[in-house]
């Protein structure tokens, strides 16, 4: 299943209230492994703490279940609430992510063909209107209307890992080196 207007109408204000921005929403799986996946970021970080996703699932869930006490379930069947940022490879979802991350590398899968092509990945090189330019080796710019992405997403490189460092490190355990491994004394046996 694809993004569902319904259940973004319904999340977009509850993210909003708790100052993110909503990225996607997305109810995928079959009966029996359905999941509501929602991304969410906060507008100066592009990120979300764990705390920020327990808030978020919990506003979800409370206003879901209380749809569901009013006899009013989007979701009739039983599925698994997914909330995170949108990590490093990030899909584009809205206009703007084509803007904001202009001069990075993108994987666009087109809803029809141009020129020939259903998928492009190269650089995007800005936003006109509704118009996405990319530069793609082989073909040079193409001009790409909003409505013919079918999906996008951030192809990972190490321009973009550069651009999305956290902000803070606070948490993050220190990386042992293969050195600091490596019990006294059996340096040059062999041992470890």
């Amino acid at each position: 299943m694809a993004e569902t207007p319904d259940l973004t109408a319904l999340v977009a204000p509850l993210a909003e209230a708790l100052g993110f921005d909503l990225v996607r929403v997305k109810l995928f799986g079959g009966k029996g492994d359905l999941t509501l996946q929602v991304m969410a970021e906060r507008p100066a970080t592009r990120q979300l703490t764990i705390d920020d996703c327990a808030a978020l699932s919990r506003s979800i869930s409370d206003r879901l279940d209380a749809l569901e006490a009013e006899g009013r379930d989007p979701i009739p069947e039983e599925y698994r609430l997914e909330v995170s940022s949108p990590g490093i490879d990030r899909p584009l979802t809205r206009l703007k992510d084509f803007a904001d991350w202009d001069g990075h590398e993108a994987r666009i899968v087109l809803a029809a063909p141009i020129d020939g092509r259903k998928v492009l990945t190269g650089l995007l090189k800005g936003v006109a209107g509704d118009v996405i330019t990319i530069y793609v080796a082989t073909k040079g710019e193409m001009e790409v209307p909003f409505s013919q992405v079918g999906t996008a997403k951030l192809v990972l490189t190490n321009a973009l890992i550069a651009a999305t460092r956290p902000l803070s490190m606070d948490g993050v355990e220190e990386e042992e080196t293969e050195e600091e491994l490596v019990p006294e004394g059996t340096e040059d046996e062999g041992q470890i």
